[in-house]
Formats: C-alpha cells, sequence, structure tokens
C-alpha cells in the first residue's frame, strides 16, 4: 500500500483510554485519535491491557466498526503506554487501557504480516526466501516493528533470520504478555491470533531508529575473554591494567569479579549480591566502549573450584566483556545517557512519533514512581508515545537484533 508522496508530511498521534467498557474505549480511542490526525491514516498500532483479556476476540469486530485503516498490527500487554485525552502521556500498569496509535505515512510502503514457527526459512536458506515470506525485498530497505507470541520459541530463529536477510533494517517490538488462559493476543489488519508473530514493514520515506535502555551501568573495566566453553568463561584477560596474577595478565573470571567487588563503596557491594550482570561487547572493532554498546546478560552461576562464570549467552575468545549492575538509578542513568547521545546526534532531524516498549520489570516496580521511562523520553524527544508492558523487548545491539529482558527499547519514527 503505498501513499503517493507530495508536500504532506508523516504524521503521528497516540491515543489512550482506561474507561472499564471495552466499547467505550475503542470508541473513545478512535475518537481521539482521528481527532488529532486530521489526516487518512495508513498504520494503526493498538495495544490491551491485561483488563480486557477475556474480551480479546471483541476487539477486532469492535475496532472495525469504528476505525478503517488499510494495515494494523497490535497485541495484548502486562500494561500499555498512550496520550490520554488531556494530551499526557501514561504508562498503565494496572487496569483497563487501551492504546491506539495512528500514522499517515506518505510515500511510505506499510507491509503487514503474520508469520508462524512452521513459515519460517532455514537459517541456511537464501535471503530470497524471507524476501517471498515477508513480501518485502532487502532493495527496499524497509524497517521493522515485531509483536511476537512470547509462549512460542519462534523468536529464536526470527530475529537473526531477519538480520540476515534484511542486514542493515532497524527492528523493534516486544513478545506479547497479558492473556487469559487462552493466551496472548496477537492483531494484524483486524484479525486475531493467539500465536506466531505479527508485524509491519515500512519503507520508502520513512527512517526508524533505536533507542535500547538495558537499565545497567559499567563496574571495573573491560576484559576480553581467552576462553570459553558455550556460555561458560574460563578465562579472562584485562583490557586496560592487567590484573595481579602469579600466571601474567590473565585471570580466571571470579578473581576478575572479587577484584572489582573490593573496589566498589558499600552500596554497590550490597546491590552486587542481586543485581550483578555481564555485559558482552557487540563491536569488535571500537576501542573505547560506552554505555549501551554491551548486550546485558544475566549470570547464571558460578564454580568457585576453578573461578567459571557462566551467563546467559554464548561465549567465544576474543569478546570483550564487562561487568554491570542495574538499579533504578542506574537505569535512569543509562536511559538519560542514550537519549542526550541520540540528541546530539541528531541534532537537525524532527522525529514524528515513537513506540515504548517496556519490560514488566521496569515502571513503578523499578522507580516507585509512575510514566518515569514516557516522561523522561518525551523531556528530551517531545513526540507521541504508545506501546505496552512486555516478556522480553526486541532492539538492536550493534548491527544484531536481540530479545532482551528488563530494558526499555524505544523506536522513533521520522522523515529522511
Amino acid at each position: 500500500m503505498m501513499t503517493e508522496a507530495s508536500a504532506e508530511r508523516m504524521k503521528w498521534v497516540s491515543a489512550l483510554s482506561t474507561e472499564p467498557s471495552l466499547e467505550a474505549a475503542v470508541k473513545e480511542v478512535v475518537e481521539q485519535a482521528q481527532q488529532r490526525l486530521q489526516a487518512p491514516a495508513d498504520l494503526a498500532l493498538i495495544f490491551v491491557s491485561a483488563a480486557f483479556a477475556s474480551e480479546h476476540s471483541r476487539l477486532m469486530p469492535l475496532l472495525k466498526e469504528y476505525l478503517s485503516v488499510p494495515a494494523l498490527i497490535g497485541c495484548s500487554g502486562g500494561g500499555v503506554v498512550g496520550v490520554d485525552i488531556d494530551g499526557t502521556i501514561q504508562e498503565i500498569e494496572d487496569g483497563a487501557a487501551l492504546s491506539l496509535s495512528l500514522a499517515h505515512l506518505p510515500g511510505v510502503e506499510v507491509q503487514t504480516f503474520h508469520l508462524l514457527e512452521d513459515d519460517l526459512p532455514d537459517l541456511d536458506g537464501s535471503p530470497n526466501e524471507w524476501s517471498e515470506l515477508i513480501g518485502v525485498t532487502p532493495e527496499a530497505k524497509p524497517h521493522f516493528v515485531l509483536l511476537c507470541d512470547s509462549m512460542s520459541s519462534e523468536t529464536r530463529d526470527l530475529l537473526p533470520g531477519l538480520d540476515y536477510a534484511y542486514p542493515d533494517a532497524v527492528k523493534v517490538g516486544g513478545l506479547a504478555t497479558g492473556g487469559s488462559a487462552m493466551g496472548n493476543a496477537l492483531f494484524c489488519d483486524f484479525e486475531l491470533h493467539r500465536e506466531g508473530t505479527v508485524g509491519v514493514a515500512l519503507s520508502g520515506n520513512v527512517v526508524l531508529e533505536a533507542i535500547v535502555a538495558q537499565g545497567c551501568r559499567p563496574i571495573g573495566q573491560p576484559y576480553r575473554v581467552v576462553e570459553g566453553d558455550r556460555n561458560i568463561m574460563l578465562k579472562l584477560e584485562e583490557q586496560q591494567g592487567a590484573l595481579e596474577d602469579p600466571n601474567g595478565d590473565f585471570c580466571t573470571p571470579l578473581e576478575a569479579l572479587q577484584a572489582i567487588y573490593q573496589e566498589l563503596d558499600d552500596e554497590e557491594q550490597e546491590l552486587a549480591q542481586h543485581s550483578l550482570f555481564v555485559g558482552v561487547a557487540q563491536s569488535e572493532f571500537k576501542l573505547q566502549l560506552e554505555q549501551g554498546d554491551f548486550l546485558i546478560r544475566t549470570m547464571l552461576g558460578v564454580d568457585p573450584r576453578v573461578g567459571a562464570i557462566a551467563i546467559g549467552d554464548r561465549v567465544r575468545p576474543g569478546q570483550r566483556i564487562q561487568f554491570h549492575l542495574r538499579d533504578a538509578d542506574a537505569s535512569a542513568e543509562d536511559l538519560k545517557a542514550l537519549l542526550r547521545r541520540y540528541r546530539q546526534q541528531h541534532s537537525e532531524v524532527s522525529p514524528t512519533g515513537a513506540l515504548m516498549f517496556a519490560c514488566m520489570g521496569r515502571g513503578e516496580e523499578l522507580y516507585d514512581e509512575p510514566n518515569y521511562d514516557s516522561d523522561l523520553f518525551h523531556h528530551h524527544i517531545p513526540v507521541p508515545i504508545s506501546g505496552f508492558f512486555c516478556g522480553g523487548e526486541i532492539g538492536p545491539v550493534g548491527n544484531s537484533t536481540f530479545l532482551h529482558g528488563y530494558t526499555s527499547v524505544f523506536g522513533i519514527c521520522r522523515e529522511p
């Protein structure tokens, strides 16, 4: 579906309703969104809270009564994010809530799709198989929004497959949550699905950029993995100032961690007891690693006999790692730093709208106050936001796309 490029500008709006009646909520968000858009909608994104879990089958027929749009995707969430009737961005984590975004996208090709696990090409196959499945060629330079069923294992193959077929594409999204006993809900072009992935590919007169706030801050110095086995780090080499070690410049991961721990203050040492993570650098060539250059993974266990540490990802010799801490302050500073960096690097551009995919472990549970991530984002990038609280967040680190946890991923949409 191609909208003819003209002097028209891209428009993006968000609407939110907390009406306890699904019909009233649908009517309110459609009226709000259409009034704000004042242009034909080319794409809709709908997110529904867990309070409506028993009414998933009613949502699409109701929405179709009030809204005409050629492309639509959406899903259920543990909570939803949107702009309320007063124009305030709200993160509704409990209770009834419905969030709707409408986008007017002149000069943009909008291609929706629903994929099941059995549909996915073999990872050793041709990129053309992915193009045929999605309906968009790599030459079109698409970007993707992906909404996946959290009970499906297909995300494991989907993300590397899309990276393989569309290496230059930005991919953001999240795993649907907030479902009933019947399962989570995925929506594509007014149809309800209970499994798989729904998504939209945007190409043409559009740019999608990602901010991935993993909520951690680095401690100590980076290390290079000298020896590893699957997900187990066995031997490290410090990259800046070698550790004292009778064998030379090498140490075990546990020795490295113990040395770092001794340098932490009392508060950080207490935090390290329960909120310690390992960041794996995603660039092999960047000399100065910064916050945001790491893929954050959990520590799964320690073997004190050999000093090994197991993490929630595969490791290989040559990779650089750095230990990280996570708390509300670290999470806030991480997002602030990423937002400041984005504004510095994109001072001459004007974003149009944004999507927010936040872990259910963030929000008030993390910050002890509502709307923290969305308020901070809007302070730096004042555009309409919608989204939901996920069971896992999809976003890039370096040149690859990953499934994250405890993360807020923002997809920022603008004209080239």
